[in-house]
This record gives structure tokens, C-alpha cells and sequence, in this order.
């Protein structure tokens, strides 16, 4: 029987026919994908190879932000791929939903359910809409393939005409992609940031995701703001409502970084910006949520450490301090005026062969850097092309033990 499998269907691979292509192609390798569809078509409809080595693809990618085991049981778009949000962020918004005592969430621009399905496992019933019928179907397999799809309702429709007032939350992701890529105007998403948080305020919870690169002034007043880093890697920023943080005043947004896995987060208490300093025998990195949430000055204090320049966001101590789960510690051994042959003759004296290069606040490229000293040798370092006191500076060092 021929198959005519439609873009926004995915039925076809629901089939038995279907399942048994996509287990079939569960290891393929995309470079033999010719010879494999070749193999296939002579026992299956063609379109139903072409669409379940379109789906293998995907389920390869996604492994990256889902993990094998759902991965490769869930059904993907290139888009939803793209854009889902990770597991283990999704997984940490979940906990946050219900330690709030949510018990639905009207999930809006759900993409292919990656919110849903993390919520729906954290106990929380779900509405998820979106308008595309690709999508919309996606989320539909998803929430059967994983067993949860008693807890999700999926509806194929516009957001902004969905009335929420059944539901105890909204969690909104608006599109922050258009047809010439990233979109940085909150209000150039789809929908807009501002009737986001309009739709936020009208339930007693909400969470909406936004570009971590948003400024801090375009934050309302009655949300907190939350910069999330999964294994060091910033992910995204959360406007939070009804959700308000330890140390949010009564006016004013309450700011946060929270790292993952942990999670550990650290809150911001209006602190002034730390004081310049010599460099000291240690020098912290910090997480990139921190910096995103500007909470430098919290982390600092942390450290008992100052700024090696006002403009610059690494941090100098005295004192190493391996504990802390907000900055990655360096042992500095060199503190040099900005000279290429002076770090190429240093380098070369040590027997440097492996080179870390950082920067922050330096025009240099790390890999014209390393083009240039062409390190050799048995040892590592590290070295930071940054500013001291507004000056040029190279920091030699290595990770502190």
C-alpha cells in the first residue's frame, strides 16, 4: 500500500511499518545515508524512508539535549530541535512549578514538548498549544511515546486566544527565531515579551523564557529574573512571577543565577561593584549566568577578592577557594605587560605545548595567538589576554588544584 507521507504528518511513523524503519535506523551513520535509503526503497515506500531517515537524523541530534533514552523515542522538527529547551533546565523549571504547588500549566509556543513533558513527569497537568500542525503533532507522539499523554492535552492554535483562567500557571516561550535567525527585540518574538507578561499576570504563577542577553531594564518590576547555566554554559533567562526570590524587595525585580547540575544559585543583594586590586595569586572566572545576572560583586565577596580592572569581570584573590561552585579558579604565576614575544620566548623556555587561551577585553583572537607562539612541548598553561588597571595584560597560570 503507498504511503503519502505530508509534512505535518508524522502518522506515518507511528505505523508498525514506521517503528520498524526507526529502529532500524536508530545507529545509522549519516555518511552511508545513500547506500542505507538505497537498501531500505526496495522494501518500503519511499517516502517513508526519506521521512524516518529525516526523523533518525533528528533523534541523533537531539541526544544532545534529551539523552539517548528519550531521544530516540521521541519525534522531532528541525525547528523543535533547535529550540527545545534541555533536559536538565527543563527538569529544574519543572521542580521549581511544583514546589510552588502548581498543579496545571498552560504551556504556550511548547515547541515539541520538551517543557511539557518535564512538567507532565514532575506530577503538573498540561495544556501545550502550539500553532504549527508539525509541531502540534510532535507533542502529541511525544507525550504517547513517554507515557504521559493522560497529563498532556495538546491544541493546535494560536496562543494569544487561548484563555488560560483554568490553569494555576503560564510558562511561555515565545520564537526567538525569524526568517533572517536570531531575533535580539523582545518585542520582534513571537508573541511579543510584552503581551507575554501580560499573559503572565493574569494567572497567580508564570515563567517566561527570553534570551539571556535581554537588559536588565527591560525587566518588570514584579518579576524576578533568573540567568540559568547548565555545566557552564549559559541556556536562558527566566522572568519569574509569583515566584519571588529570598531577597526580591517589595519594588523591584529579584535577580538570580542559578547553575546546573546542583542546582546552585546565587542571588543578587544590590551590592556596590567590587574594588580594583593588584592581581593576586589566584584569579576566578565566573560562571557566565553570573556575569549575564550581574552578580560579579556577590561572587567577589564570596571570594574575599576585588576586580584586576573595573571594566573586566575576572576576580583576584589571595586566597584559593575551591568550594565555590560560582567561578572557576586559576593559580596565576605571571602578571606581564602585553608583548608577543615576550609570551613566545616564555612559553617556549617552559616547554609549553598545550595552551589555554582566554580573553576578556583584549582585540587579540585566541587562535591567531596560538598561530603565532606555536606552542611546543610537554606542559600546559593557561593564559588570559585581558586588561590590569586599563592597561594591556597577559596572566600565565594554570587551573587551581
Amino acid at each position: 500500500m503507498a504511503h503519502n507521507v505530508q509534512v505535518n504528518d508524522l502518522s506515518p511513523l507511528l505505523t508498525d511499518e514506521g517503528q520498524s524503519l526507526l529502529a532500524a535506523l536508530r545507529d545509522f551513520n549519516p555518511a552511508q545515508e545513500l547506500a542505507i535509503a538505497t537498501r531500505l526503497r526496495r522494501d518500503h515506500p519511499a517516502e517513508l524512508v526519506s521521512a524516518a531517515i529525516g526523523q533518525a537524523r533528528l533523534r541523533q541530534r537531539a541526544v544532545a539535549k534529551f539523552g539517548a533514552e528519550d531521544a530516540y523515542r521521541m519525534y522531532f522538527t528541525p525547528n523543535g530541535v533547535e529550540q527545545a529547551t534541555r533536559k536538565s533546565v527543563a527538569e529544574y523549571r519543572a521542580g521549581r512549578f511544583a514546589a510552588l504547588g502548581v498543579a496545571s500549566v498552560a504551556d504556550l509556543c511548547s515547541g515539541i514538548g520538551g517543557d511539557a513533558v518535564a512538567l507532565a513527569r514532575a506530577g503538573i497537568r498540561v495544556l501545550a498549544v502550539d500553532r504549527d500542525p508539525l509541531t502540534a503533532s510532535a507533542v502529541r507522539a511525544n507525550a504517547a511515546a513517554l507515557g504521559l499523554a493522560e497529563l498532556i492535552e495538546v491544541r493546535e492554535a494560536d496562543v494569544t486566544e487561548i484563555d488560560t483562567s483554568g490553569y494555576d500557571a503560564v510558562f511561555v516561550d515565545p520564537a526567538r527565531r525569524g526568517g533572517r535567525g536570531r531575533v535580539f527585540d523582545p518585542e520582534a518574538y513571537s508573541p511579543p515579551l510584552s503581551w507575554a507578561i501580560e499573559a503572565a499576570r493574569a494567572r497567580p504563577h508564570a515563567a517566561l523564557k527570553i534570551a539571556p542577553g535581554i537588559p536588565h531594564e527591560l525587566v518588570p518590576d514584579d518579576f524576578d529574573a533568573e540567568w540559568i547555566s547548565d555545566e557552564g554554559d549559559v541556556k536562558e533567562a527566566v522572568l519569574w512571577r509569583g515566584a519571588r526570590t529570598a531577597t526580591a524587595g517589595p519594588a523591584g525585580p529579584g535577580i538570580a543565577a542559578t547553575l546546573l547540575p546542583g542546582p546552585r544559585t546565587l542571588t543578587g543583594r544590590g551590592l556596590p561593584d567590587p574594588p580594583v586590586r593588584p592581581v593576586g595569586r589566584y584569579l576566578y572566572e565566573p560562571d557566565g549566568a553570573v556575569i549575564r545576572a550581574h552578580l560579579v560583586a556577590e561572587a567577589a565577596e564570596a571570594l574575599n577578592g576585588g576586580l584586576i580592572d573595573e571594566t573586566i569581570a575576572y576576580i583576584t584573590s589571595d586566597e584559593p577557594h575551591p568550594g565555590t561552585p560560582f567561578a572557576t579558579g586559576y593559580e596565576i604565576t605571571d602578571v606581564l605587560p602585553f608583548h608577543l614575544k615576550r609570551l613566545k620566548a616564555l612559553l617556549r623556555e617552559r616547554g609549553v605545548g598545550s595552551l589555554t587561551v582566554k580573553k576578556r577585553g583584549s582585540a587579540v583572537e585566541p587562535e591567531e595567538l596560538r598561530r603565532k607562539v606555536k606552542p611546543q612541548g610537554p606542559h600546559s598553561a593557561t593564559v588570559f589576554l585581558t586588561r590590569v588597571a586599563g592597561a594591556p595584560a597577559m596572566l600565565i597560570g594554570h587551573p587551581a588544584r
